[in-house]
């Protein structure tokens, strides 16, 4: 079964949300109105809670995880992702917030602790190291990122785009 709780937690999916046939959510996850998650991807709750918002897009073979409580990591660390953001394909993201209207590229990696603020975008490939904050408003690749530039109108306006064009193509994989 592709959505199943873990002992006392079980995934709380928006009925608008649309999750693929495919994808794996267990445990202490929700998932927010008009999100949508694609195929082969997972998104495990099991040792601490994952959130994400309205109108997010987990694209095909994306990994979701997060850090237990430990003397390392007091409390542990969730994953924390906001409003209308597009994860790329075969993202990971690992214990991290990822705030609004943000473009996470094809295969990137977003470590513990790091911090994502609004109207960002990643580019594919690119690592976000442990505990890295970034600011809001540019457009960072590498590996360890680095910002390059800030973002212009239209790549801010792309983010609004992108967030909506997957809501409309998640309404068309949920109409048949």
């Amino acid at each position: 079964m592709p959505i199943r709780p873990f002992e006392q937690y079980a995934p709380l999916i928006h009925p608008t949300a649309y999750v693929d046939d495919t994808a794996v959510v267990i445990g202490d996850v929700e998932i927010g109105q008009d999100s949508s998650v694609w195929p082969l991807c997972v998104i495990r709750g099991d040792i601490q809670r994952i959130r994400i918002g309205d109108r997010t897009s987990i694209q095909d073979g994306t990994i979701i995880h997060v850090t237990h409580d430990s003397r390392f990591c007091p409390g542990g660390q969730p994953t924390l992702i906001g409003n209308d953001v597009t994860i790329g394909h075969k993202v990971i993201l690992h214990a991290c917030t990822i705030a609004d209207y943000c473009l996470i590229g094809m295969g990137a990696i977003v470590m513990d602790k790091a911090v994502v603020p609004s109207r960002v975008t990643i580019g594919a490939g690119s690592v976000v190291p442990p505990g890295k904050v970034l600011d809001s408003g540019f457009l960072y690749v590498g590996s360890p990122v680095r910002p390059v530039r800030p973002l212009n109108e239209r790549e801010l306006a792309f983010l609004e785009y992108s967030a909506q064009n997957y809501q409309r193509l998640k309404d068309r994989h949920q109409a048949g």
